[in-house]
Order: C-alpha cells, then structure tokens, then sequence
C-alpha cells in the first residue's frame, strides 16, 4: 500500500487497538485521562488523541502507561486480530463503537447483570432492533 492510499485509509488498525486497550484498561481502573496524562508526563489531549490512534504511542510512552495503568506491555496486543481478519472485516467494527461513551458503558454493566436469561433477553433485543425494517 503507497502512503497516499495509508493516509486515507485512516488511523492503522494496531494504532486503534493499543488505543482502544489502554482506553479500556484506564476505564477499568476508573483512572481519568488528566490523572494518566499526569503521571507520564503528558496533556490529557495527548492521551485522548493516543486513545483515538489520531497520534501514535512510542516505545517507550507505552511502557510509561502499561506501568502507570498496572499491567505489561503486551496487554495492549492482546486480541489484536491477525492481517487477514483485518481485511476481512466489514461493516461497523467493534473498536469504533468500543470508542464511544455508550459502547463503555454497556461493556462495563453488561457483564454485571446475573442473570443470565436476562442477558440473553437483551441480547435478543439488541439483535431484533439492528435489523433493518423491509424496504427501509
């Protein structure tokens, strides 16, 4: 792919994904973005924009956030999908809706309900409303 075609393309996909990993484990931990741009060094902007793979994170920047986030390095990778399934995608991708405050927020309580029928009831719901109307 020529540098054209990459810029056009958008944010790489391991960009967004070590994006969306540290947005999900600073969330995890209830850490706020000013409070993880404090302790390495950094704006909260900085941080907002490595979460939203619009800046790319250095070597050495990651190991400062794995540090101050409480995990390794490779946490950021982990899921990471593999060169094929990233061209094989389509469609709305589950990163992007991950990046929004709704997407937080249902992965935050959704595992949190009990009762696993009630969780399938949902589920079902959300399947049933995604699908488009006939000759909409």
């Amino acid at each position: 792919m020529d540098k054209v075609a990459e810029f056009d393309a958008g944010p790489n996909p391991i960009d967004r994904h070590v994006g969306l990993r540290i947005r999900l484990r600073r969330k995890e931990l209830g850490i706020s973005q000013e409070r993880l741009a404090e302790t390495i060094g950094l704006t909260f902007q900085q941080v907002q924009k490595y979460e939203r793979a619009a800046n790319r994170v250095s070597a050495s920047k990651l190991w400062e956030v794995a540090r101050a986030l409480e995990t390794n390095i490779g946490y950021f990778y982990e899921g990471l999908p593999t060169e094929g399934e990233m061209r094989r995608r389509s469609g709305p991708k589950l990163e992007d809706f991950l990046l929004t405050a709704e997407g937080m927020e249902l992965a935050r309580y959704f595992p949190q309900i009990p009762q696993q029928g009630i969780r399938r009831q949902i589920l079902e719901l959300v399947r049933t409303m995604a699908v488009e109307p006939e000759g909409g």
